[in-house]
């Protein structure tokens, strides 16, 4: 649920009591000096009532920049932070909207201060492109956005405070916005929700996370936090009546085994709820945790002896216990989490951890209180870890330069789950979900990665392309030269997943000769088109060339062969030009499939409804990208709804079996029939595992013929797949060639095997 906002005391002429307001401040953590933070105070209501620079000033709301600074400072003494930080919260709007000078902050309090807001300064710039109305003399010469990504990063290792002042600043703008217009937002909930809620999370501040993410999912998509909050409250007060039994049972358990521990009901957060919904493709009525308690103990192992009583009191459902104790989430959260059939056998969630832990989960970084440039001596490992990874993406974009996308990659390694892996002496590493082998190896050193031969896991060989689980222990087996393979930057493959391995294998590339790396996109292109048998006679490479920006096409080889290029566009460049040239001439048999079970409705593909008459429904008029769902009709085909359309709910309930699951196609998809030929030593299973491969592509297969010769032990597939590009077709056969005894795998023309 949304967290209630806390307002400053106002006295009756509608001014703020500044008293009162010192006094709750101090409520909420310790301050040296409350006369300092009186200063600041000052210091800001006077630049919002006398600005001094009064020309073109950059607001983005209405609010006044002293109240929201104090807001700010509201947010962050209840995450126990000093001083320092919290007269910089208080100072930081005045000096963004130009109304008081860093220099002045600098001058009445300390350069530490005036660094921090500085700091805050130039993070603002991480959602968006520099805004044109703010002063340069504010934010220094003019960067590029990934400058300003990496001013955010850098400002973060030497201080976290500045994220935390950030993150505060971002809550408070929030808060706010509801008074603002429906694109103001909406622009803000975007910035929050793509950036902010997820650095919260990666900080580990919990109840700051679960606050911007249920705000900014109310204004991103209003019917569905309408819908769920609706369902909520209709349900309040039998579930609270239900959590309250549940409370005084456990409480009467702990005290029976002389445990001192808190119990108390948990709300679910309207988020999480239509998150769990959409990921598990659930009801309301499946979300388990929507009836939740808490449990807070003093010692690890009271947490363990608390689950073995509620086990013992209620029967636990399979498949929902998770113990982040023993194994924390990447942010450092730990807790014991597990769901049962509580009283009256309604499902309930409960929640396991110390108070510790609890106090972790809530503040993140913020509880161990180590920043640098403080007296604080203590050491959290958690918060070194959280560093060390924002180090690594410091180090990534080095590698990268400006060849790849900084962003993507920051989002990419960001957004997924860290696996713990171990190394042969013990030691654990955190990696990407999804990493290698060889990403690994690239992890602990780039020489390492450089001169990777195999890998063990477990004390076992395995291919290098093999995804790695939390737990694994892996050894690198080396050899005594250099020597990266070209297929690791082969996406297709699958032995290169993080963008830090990505750049060094590419480095290690560029830094070979220009003829070498030539040769070598020469002998990667031919290799490739023979398998997909296109005639390179037939094509033109210098319109190739040109398209994929080289000037040549020896250019464009030494590019492709030092892994700049990658392969998959050249071939996206080529079928363009297939595709313009006619059929005749190329002779690639390529024809427009019938049996593609897609049909139109106003210009825009739809699949899964085969070849029935589509419309679009007048009442709700879903547009390309919205949540569809269809109802088969009497006479009139398919009606396609928005998913939220009241209409449609109310056919779900009335007439369920007529609903049924439709999608968006992109526009102009054509698929063309394709005859792949596969040559493999023959054993049982192989062509299920074939079959697999294409069912995890989702593609239709026409026909099938296989034939076993016995005496050679040799099994000969030819399957004729419904295909979009020449990019899928590579794809496709590169995965081919990864199952167990397949020796060759192309494309096959007019029924003979090239």
């Amino acid at each position: 649920m949304v967290k209630v906002r806390q307002d400053q005391p106002i006295r009756d002429d509608g001014s703020v009591d500044l008293d009162l307001w010192l006094e709750h401040l101090q409520d909420l953590t310790e301050i040296p000096d409350v006369e300092e933070i009186r200063r600041a105070c000052v210091m800001a209501k006077q630049a919002q009532d006398n600005p001094e620079e009064t020309d073109d000033v950059w607001t983005d709301s209405n609010q006044s920049s002293f109240r929201t600074g104090l807001e700010m400072a509201q947010i962050l003494a209840d995450l126990h932070q000093d001083q320092e930080t919290l007269i910089a919260a208080i100072l930081y709007r005045a000096v963004r909207e130009r109304k008081l000078p860093i220099e002045r902050v600098r001058k009445q309090f300390s350069k530490d201060i005036a660094q921090l807001i500085m700091g805050v300064l130039q993070m603002a710039a991480i959602g968006s492109r520099k805004n044109p109305r703010i002063d340069d003399s504010v934010l220094g010469s003019e960067t590029t956005q990934m400058d300003n990504i990496r001013k955010m990063l850098v400002a973060m290792i030497d201080d976290v405070r500045v994220a935390l002042i950030k993150i505060a600043e971002r809550t408070c703008a929030i808060r706010a916005v509801k008074d603002g217009s429906r694109r103001k937002r909406y622009l803000v909930a975007r910035e929050v929700f793509d950036i902010y809620a997820p650095l919260a999370h990666r900080l580990g501040i919990g109840h700051i996370k679960w606050e911007l993410e249920d705000l900014s999912f109310r204004y991103l998509k209003p019917n569905d936090y309408k819908h769920i909050a609706k369902l909520l409250d209709e349900k309040r007060l039998d579930r609270q009546s239900y959590i309250d039994q549940v409370v005084q049972r456990l409480e009467e358990e702990l005290a029976r085994v002389d445990i001192e521990g808190e119990v108390n009901g948990r709300a679910k957060h309207i988020y999480s709820i239509w998150r769990k919904m959409q990921r598990k493709n659930i009801e309301f009525s499946q979300v388990y945790d929507v009836r939740a308690v808490r449990i807070l103990v003093p010692h690890s192992r009271d947490c363990y002896a608390v689950l073995g009583i509620v086990h013992g009191l209620w029967r636990n459902i399979p498949h929902e216990f998770d113990d982040y104790v023993a194994s924390p989430k990447p942010n450092g959260y730990r807790s014991l989490h597990t769901a049962v059939f509580g009283p009256e056998g309604k499902v309930l969630e409960i929640q396991i951890r110390t108070f510790d832990m609890h106090e972790e989960a809530e503040l993140g970084v913020c509880a161990h209180h180590l920043y640098k440039g403080t007296d604080t001596k203590s050491k959290s490992d958690a918060y070194e870890d959280k560093i060390a990874w924002l180090r690594q993406v410091l180090e990534w974009h080095d590698d990268l330069g400006e060849s790849e996308g900084f962003g993507d990659m920051l989002r990419g390694d960001v957004a997924q789950d860290r696996l713990y892996i171990f190394t042969p002496d013990g030691h654990v590493i955190d990696m990407p979900k999804g990493a290698t082998p060889v990403d690994f190896a690239y992890r602990v050193h780039t020489e390492i990665g450089h001169r990777c031969r195999g890998a063990k896991i477990n004390g076992r060989i395995v291919p290098l392309n093999r995804r790695l689980q939390t737990g694994d222990q892996v050894e690198i087996m080396t050899g005594n030269e250099e020597r990266p393979r070209r297929d690791w930057l082969n996406t297709n493959l699958g032995f290169v997943t993080t963008a830090r391995a990505r750049a060094k294998v590419a480095h290690w590339f560029k830094l070979q000769a220009k003829e070498q790396n030539a040769d070598a996109g020469r002998g990667i292109i031919v290799k490739e088109f023979k398998r997909l048998a296109i005639d390179l006679d037939e094509l033109d490479f210098d319109k190739i060339s040109a398209e994929v920006n080289y000037k040549t096409i020896e250019d464009m080889y030494a590019a492709l062969g030092a892994g700049d290029l990658r392969l998959s566009q050249i071939i996206n460049a080529a079928q363009r030009q297939v595709l313009q040239e006619p059929e005749e001439q190329l002779d690639l048999e390529f024809q427009s499939s019938g049996s593609s079970a897609e049909s139109k409705a106003e210009g825009v593909r739809i699949r899964g409804v085969g070849n029935l008459l589509t419309t679009m429904a007048a009442c709700c008029k879903p547009v390309l990208g919205d949540p569809i769902a269809g109802y088969i009709t009497q006479g009139r085909g398919i009606s396609v709804h928005r998913e939220d359309c009241i209409n449609m709910i109310q056919l779900q309930e009335k007439e369920p079996e007529r609903v049924i699951e439709v999608d968006w196609g992109e526009a102009g998809e054509t698929t063309y029939p394709v005859d792949i030929y596969i040559e493999a030593f023959d054993r049982s299973g192989l062509l299920r595992d074939v079959m697999l491969v294409m069912a995890a592509e989702d593609l239709n297969i026409i026909a099938a013929h296989s034939l076993s010769d016995k005496n050679e032990n040799i099994a000969r597939l030819t399957l004729t797949v419904e295909i979009s590009s020449l990019d899928l077709l590579g794809r496709i056969m590169d995965k081919i060639n990864q199952v167990p005894n397949v020796m060759e795998v192309h494309r096959q023309r007019s029924g003979v095997s090239l």
